[in-house]
């Protein structure tokens, strides 16, 4: 059983995507917080699965609730909640630690599928990025600290990184390549060495950024 936890200031939202949850018969909503600084204090205690993450809300923003989490090491595997207006503060989010993004009217089959997957390790960081949100990365404010030109990417990593971009994990990489999942591990650490990233969202963040998928 997949356990999940909504933070959204809206009861609408909360109880529409609660309804939707109840449909799978592997995931169960654990709690549901109404703004940020519930999130701060409930997610480290309960320590869901999965977190459904409303980036507006009042008092405290979901990415200060991605940022305070992230600083302590106690931010579970997170879905920002957003809306067609939101591109900027998304990637914002993405970089802050956020797994991917979904848009609140998502179908069922969307957000469960997007539950398992970040569950089990994923992102969601291409498969669910329209090309609008993509435009957004080359004028994008805050951007990474530093956007040198990283070590050169083997051919084998960069055909990885672009499957990493793919949403793959590192089972269906190797199962795709017919190589161990060890080896994939490897490269993968290597990739996140090179950029300077410490995880595979922000790999593909920054890889978009440098051109390099």
């Amino acid at each position: 059983m997949i356990s999940v936890c909504l933070v959204d200031d809206q009861n609408l939202v909360r109880q529409g995507i609660r309804s939707l949850l109840d449909l799978a018969g592997d995931i169960r909503v654990v709690a549901e917080c109404a703004d940020g600084a519930q999130a701060v204090q409930t997610i480290p205690q309960i320590r869901p699965d999965v977190v459904l993450l409303d980036l507006r809300m009042p008092n405290m923003s979901g990415l200060e609730v991605l940022q305070a989490l992230g600083g302590r090491n106690e931010l579970p595997p997170t879905i920002i909640l957003t809306t067609f207006d939101d591109d900027q503060l998304v990637l914002s989010g993405l970089k802050a630690g956020a797994r991917g993004y979904l848009l609140k009217d998502v179908s069922l089959d969307q957000l469960v599928e997007a539950v398992r997957t970040v569950a089990a390790g994923g992102s969601l960081v291409a498969p669910m990025v329209t090309q609008r949100l993509l435009a957004g990365v080359g004028r994008i404010q805050n951007q990474f600290s530093s956007l040198e030109q990283p070590d050169p990417l083997t051919e084998r990593e960069t055909e990885i990184l672009r499957l990493l971009s793919g949403g793959y994990s590192n089972k269906e990489i190797a199962n795709s390549l017919r190589v161990a999942e060890g080896t994939v591990k490897n490269h993968v650490s290597n990739i996140l060495s090179k950029l300077g990233v410490r995880d595979r969202t922000r790999a593909v963040l920054k890889a978009l950024e440098l051109g390099i998928v």
